[in-house]
Formats: C-alpha cells, structure tokens, sequence
C-alpha cells in the first residue's frame, strides 16, 4: 500500500511563485515515476511534470510551463516538489501529485500512475 499527501497551493496574484510539495509513504518501491497533473474545470487533466528514477535523467515538462516550472525529488526521502514562478490565470488549476510503480522513466499515461494525492488548488488572478 502507497499513499500520496500533498501540501500547498493557494491564492496568488499573476506573475507570482508558489511551491507545491508531495511525500510518498508505506510499500517501498525501488523503481518509479513521479508526475504532477492539474485539472482545470472543463478540461481534461493535464501532465505538467514527469520525472523517473533513472541516473543522469532530467524531468520532462509540459511546453505550457516550460521555464515557468522546475519539477525536484528527493528519493531518500520520498518527496518531490513543484516549483512554480511567473504564475498566469491560466495555471489555475487543481494540481496533483502521483507515482507510477516500474517506471525508470516518466510517463506521460495517466492510467499508469496508480497513486494520487488528494489534489490541491491553485487560483492566480489578474
């Protein structure tokens, strides 16, 4: 049994930064892929970063948040974080953080992450 907590999220004016976190804990798993996801209302969800266990590998982000967003991990403890700069209206989202088990790499499957957190929101005005 794995389960995702997320904290963060909130209420921030355009062109401000915001830092998500998640943890992992319970069955340990050795090999995996970390991604964060967002839904806006009305639109289907979205992978905005992907990262896998690999050595020497970078995470892969959606073009949307490219240069915007950094995806980081910390295997030994199980934790990994987004960091969100030069936020828009059109980040406003509910975003979420899930594993997918087996995966040296990330995905970009949504059936393939089998553990989510709880989701958290994120609403930037302008």
């Amino acid at each position: 049994q794995v389960e995702v907590a997320q904290s963060g999220g909130g209420l921030v004016q355009a062109g401000d930064s915001l830092t998500l976190s998640c943890t992992t804990s319970g069955r340990a798993m050795k090999i995996y892929a970390m991604g964060w996801w967002r839904q806006a209302p009305g639109k289907e969800r979205e992978l905005v970063a992907t990262w896998g266990t690999q050595s020497g590998t970078s995470p892969v982000y959606a073009e949307s948040v490219k240069g915007r967003f950094t995806m980081t991990r910390d295997n030994d403890k199980n934790t990994a974080a987004l960091q969100m700069t030069n936020l828009t209206p059109e980040d406003t989202a509910v975003y979420f953080c899930a594993a997918a088990p087996g995966l040296r790499y990330g995905s970009w499957v949504e059936s393939e992450y089998y553990y989510w957190g709880q989701g958290t929101q994120v609403t930037v005005s302008s």
